[in-house]
This record gives structure tokens, sequence and C-alpha cells, in this order.
């Protein structure tokens, strides 16, 4: 992977590339920012570039060997961790179990969601969660010697997700690792990663992608229009997955934005049987798309708010869903917004600490007809 497979983020590039320019690697990194801003990427093309054997000014060159295995993430010097799941047939899962499915996905394109990871190795209503013992595997791969690159590079794909006794094992050697050993960890939530990891990395703060840089990507696919790119562009919030979700919204969120109307038409209807039915639906979906859909509500209900002051530019809705706010948004006002938003980060809240899921969607849809019905 280079560093112009990487949308924008100019000066993060500069930074990785001046830093082996003057040999200051350090040995623990974090990318920390939010969803869609590259991290992953930049992490695979930075650990490329350190293991080139010929740089070509500010890209690795992509034709030694030590390239050519990168390209295809199969560098015996490269190790990927990342949330996993337990079969019945694999009770003790590691990151390797999974490799395969984890190369195909970021070789197709090193944006995509932990909702689209789940999806890709089928895990239904699993949580991902990279388990205690994938730290014996991490601690044996980094205490061999390298075979061919200078360095041994150990990339962990969303560290937040790590259990703590797996994060506590670990603690050593990422403070003092084995001579030439790089640990690169990307995440989303920096907060819900354990102080004394923070502590023991350099941070790397990833921004949003500037909506110039996205613009000219966008331009450069040749796949849409003006109009539409403009309002892409508009909605992403320097989220190259948000602008491309924009064009082409996936089955999940069409299913959200579906589902979200008739919560709030039955609500308002007092259809208390229908919303019954929509609980039971939201509890039959994974613990991962569960969080999705409070997360969703909780951006929706925002949005609608804002509609109400007249301001477009301050509004980051689809057609689909600016469409439906029309009518919708005075039924969301001064006098509920708060216990509304209360209600969606509660839900989310108890899902993520495996609360009884059927529970909690129904206590949730009975709370909305209270406040929409107000």
């Amino acid at each position: 992977m280079f560093f112009r497979d990487i949308v924008g983020q100019g000066k993060i590039k500069e930074r990785l590339v001046r830093s082996v320019s003057e040999e200051r690697i350090s040995h623990a990194q974090l990318f920390s920012g939010p969803e869609g801003t590259g991290k992953l990427g930049l992490a695979i093309a930075y650990a490329q570039y350190i293991s080139c054997q010929n740089r070509d000014g500010n890209e690795s060159c992509g034709v030694c060997p030590s390239c050519r295995k990168y390209g295809k993430l199969q560098h015996p010097d490269l190790h990927f961790v990342f949330p996993v799941f337990s079969t019945k047939n694999v009770q003790k899962p590691f990151s390797d179990d999974f490799i395969s499915q984890w190369r195909d996905i970021v070789l197709q394109s090193p944006y995509f969601t932990l909702n689209q990871w789940m999806d890709a190795i089928e895990a239904d209503n699993a949580q991902g969660i990279i388990y205690t013992h994938e730290s014996e595997s991490i601690l044996r791969k980094l205490n061999i010697k390298s075979f061919e690159a200078e360095f041994k590079v150990m990339i962990i794909w969303l560290p937040e997700k790590m259990h703590s006794a797996c994060a506590n094992k670990l603690l050593k050697m990422i403070e003092e690792p084995p001579a030439k050993t790089l640990f690169l960890l990307v995440t989303e939530d920096e907060e819900s990663i354990l102080p004394t990891i923070l502590s023991r990395t350099q941070i790397i703060r990833v921004p949003g992608i500037s909506d110039q840089d996205l613009q000219n990507e966008l331009l450069r696919q040749e796949r849409f229009d003006a109009e539409t790119i403009a309002e892409m562009v508009h909605r992403a919030g320097g989220s190259y997955l948000k602008a491309l979700d924009y064009a082409n919204p996936g089955e999940d969120k069409r299913f959200f934005f579906e589902t979200f109307q008739k919560i709030m038409r039955f609500s308002y209807a007092a259809r208390i049987i229908e919303l019954l039915n929509l609980a039971e639906e939201l509890a039959d979906l994974g613990r991962e798309r569960q969080k999705e859909f409070f997360l969703y509500a909780l951006q929706l209900v925002r949005e609608y708010f804002m509609m109400n002051f007249g301001k477009p530019a301050l509004n980051y809705l689809n057609r689909e869903e600016r469409n439906f706010g029309i009518k919708f948004s005075p039924f969301i006002n001064e006098r509920n917004v708060i216990p509304l938003k209360q209600v969606f980060e509660e839900g989310y809240k108890h899902i993520a600490m495996n609360g009884n899921d059927k529970i909690i969607f129904t206590d949730s849809l009975l709370k909305v007809v209270r406040l929409i019905r107000k």
C-alpha cells in the first residue's frame, strides 16, 4: 500500500516520511482519529515505506521484494491483530484464523468499518473482541528475529476492543520491545484504551480529510456529478466513508432509516404492538449493529432538531432523510430533544454492556412513545 492510496492527510504523510529519513522511528505509535480518515491505510503504507529497499522520495518503490510482499499483505515481518469472535469450532480464536478474510477486505479498500469487518467474517450476533490469549501470539511473534526486513511490524487495529488482560500482558513488550520492533496501533476511540498503553505510545492524531482533498478524490473517480459531490463533501465531515455512504447508502443504513421512520410513526400513533414487534426485530441484530442503530438514531435526532432553525448548512442529511424531515422535524423540539438523546445514549450503553437486548429495545421504544406524543 502506498501513501498516495490514502485520501488527503498530506501533513501526516510528511511527518511519517520525515521520521524515516531522520531515523527517528518511535517503537510504538498510535494512529488516532475518526472513522473514515485513512488511519489503517496510513499505518500500512508507513510500514511498507520503512521496509522498502529502494525508497523513491516520499513513496516506497513498489517493485522491490519487500514492497511486492507488502502489496499482498504477506510479508513475513508484517503482523496484524484485529477484533474476532469465537465459534463452536474455534473456542480460542486468534487473528491469524481470519487472516485471509482480513487481507481480502484491506486490499479491496483500507476504508471500512468494524461492522463491515464483522460481516466479512460472518460474526452474526457476536461482538468483535481481541481476546486475552491473543497476547501469547503477539509475544511469540515479536520475540523471534525478523526474517527479511529491518523492522518487525505489529499493526493492531482497534486496540480499544482489546480485553484488559491482553492489554496488560503487552505493557512490558510495548515499553521495552525487542530491537527493531514496531507497534502501530490504530484507534477510533482513544479514550477507551488503557491509560498505561496510551502513555507508552507516540500519539499521531489523524484529522478529518479536508473538504478540498475529499472533493479532488471524488472528482478524480468520475463517478458523481458536481452537485452530488458538493453534497457528499458537506455531509462527510472529513470522513471518506461518510461521503461514499451519502451517494450509496449500504443495506444497514437503509434498514436503520426505515426502522427509525417506523418507530416515530408508530410512536405518534401509539401503535404499541407494532413497536414491540420492532423491538424484537432489532433484538435479532448483532450487537455491533444494535450499537450502530442507536448511534444513527442519535444522529437523526440532532439533525431533525437542527432542521427547525432553517439553516441548511447546519444539516448533514441525505436527500431521503431530508425529505422525511420536512414534515417530521417539528416533532423533535426543545421539549423532547434532550430526553430523546438520553434514551438512545442509554440504549447504546446498555447494549455495549451486554444487557438483555430485547428488554433494552422494548424499554427504549416505549419511552419514545411518551416523548414524541409530548
